[in-house]
């Protein structure tokens, strides 16, 4: 930051004395050139002729009398004389007088200049300094702090704007990552701990064949649980890096294989699936965007009520998925996208509880592909609508009936 100051200073500094040796140059050249016949002619009128009959016409000032084709009068010659050598006189004083005040100046003129370049290359680098003190001091405990730089727009304040706004996208990365993580760490803990509680409560004693078997049954199906959480944190950390190629998928079809894959289990809970499939083909990757339906689906499916209906649209409008249900808080809707986020805590685990990750797995992979992923709550009837659009921003929330 010296560094920069100092170029700045000499840079300031520099074109502010180049001006000022400009300027002193061009005003002592300009006195000069006029400087002359002005004292002339002021010597002229304050002195009449009448009075220098008296001064010598031979000598220094006869000699000084320019030359005449015709004879001049004697009074004549000797005014001549006397004024011009007064004016020579009277210049050579004032330039040298000027000269030597303009040299004063300007040297006081070079000093103000550059304390002024100092402070000015100060003054522009504070918003710079600001900044690295902020970059300097920052750390996961305090991300909240911005630098808030007031002052009127331009560059700088425009780069500390940007660094702001980093900061805020900075601060609720780590925050998720810190909340995946703990709840991650907590919905791992729930699976190990039935585990160990069925084995050492349910073995203890003289075990029969049959509590052998209740505890195998729930052992298995407490492994399961832990399965599927882990294969839900592996797609979506595969869906959080991006895709490394892509290719034409036609989602329409997609959507048909994934209405199909959970036909049974729409059935055995009561719940009508009814699909639109215009034609939608994107570039990516068809085991993400099958995941991404299949979530989809599967959450409409099972936050339903019986005899609800889960309705499936697809189209160049992109991926619109409805469904009836319990009422949602809209001021909830959005925490549905992230990890291990359910509209109910859990309590206990039921059959077909799915471990919090299905919406934040359709966010991730959405963004993986261009796309945007919004949820709203239905105004009519309960449940949810979530809008998965290709290549396009947010749009006004639908209206449903």
């Amino acid at each position: 930051m010296k560094s920069e100051r100092a170029r700045l200073t000499a840079l300031y500094g520099g074109l502010l004395v180049l001006a000022g040796v400009l300027l002193t140059a061009v005003v002592y050249l300009l006195v000069q050139q006029g400087l002359y016949a002005s004292i002339s002619t002021a010597v002229t009128t304050a002195v009449p002729a009448k009075e220098l009959k008296g001064l010598p016409t031979t000598g220094e000032w006869a000699s000084a009398a320019p030359a005449s084709p015709g004879p001049l009068p004697p009074g004549v010659v000797r005014g001549m004389a006397v004024t011009r050598t007064l004016s020579d006189a009277v210049e050579h004083a004032a330039l040298k007088r000027l000269l030597a005040v303009s040299v004063i100046v300007l040297c006081a003129y070079a000093v103000l200049s550059i304390a002024l370049a100092w402070w000015m290359a100060g003054r522009v680098l504070r918003p710079v300094a600001v900044i690295t003190e902020t970059a300097r001091r920052l750390s996961g405990q305090n991300l909240h702090e911005r630098i808030a730089l007031a002052g009127p727009p331009g560059e700088l304040k425009q780069l500390a704007d940007t660094f702001d706004g980093m900061l805020g996208r900075m601060e609720q990365l780590v925050s998720a990552q810190q909340r995946f993580a703990a709840n991650a760490a907590h919905e791992l803990r729930t699976p190990v701990a039935v585990q160990r509680a069925a084995a050492e409560i349910g073995l203890a004693g003289e075990p029969d064949t049959e509590k052998v078997a209740r505890i195998r049954a729930k052992l298995i199906d407490v492994a399961d649980d832990s399965e599927r959480i882990i294969d839900g944190l592996l797609l979506l950390a595969a869906s959080d890096q991006g895709l490394e190629r892509r290719e034409p998928v036609p989602v329409h079809e997609l959507a048909l294989k994934a209405a199909g894959a959970l036909a049974r289990e729409a059935e055995e809970r009561g719940v009508a699936v009814t699909l639109h499939t215009g034609p939608l083909t994107v570039p990516g990757d068809a085991v993400l965007l099958d995941r991404l339906l299949h979530n989809l689906l599967a959450n409409g499916i099972r936050h339903n009520v019986p005899h609800g209906r889960v309705e499936l649209r697809t189209g160049r409008d992109g991926i619109t998925v409805t469904n009836t249900g319990p009422e949602i808080p809209r001021e909830t809707v959005h925490l549905l996208f992230e990890p291990f986020r359910r509209l109910e805590q859990r309590h206990r685990h039921a059959p077909g509880e799915g471990a919090g990750l299905g919406m934040s797995i359709v966010a991730s992979i959405a963004r993986a592909h261009g796309a945007t992923a919004t949820a709203y709550a239905n105004d009519v009837g309960g449940g949810l609508t979530v809008r998965v659009v290709f290549g396009a921003g947010d749009e006004p929330p639908p209206s449903h009936t």
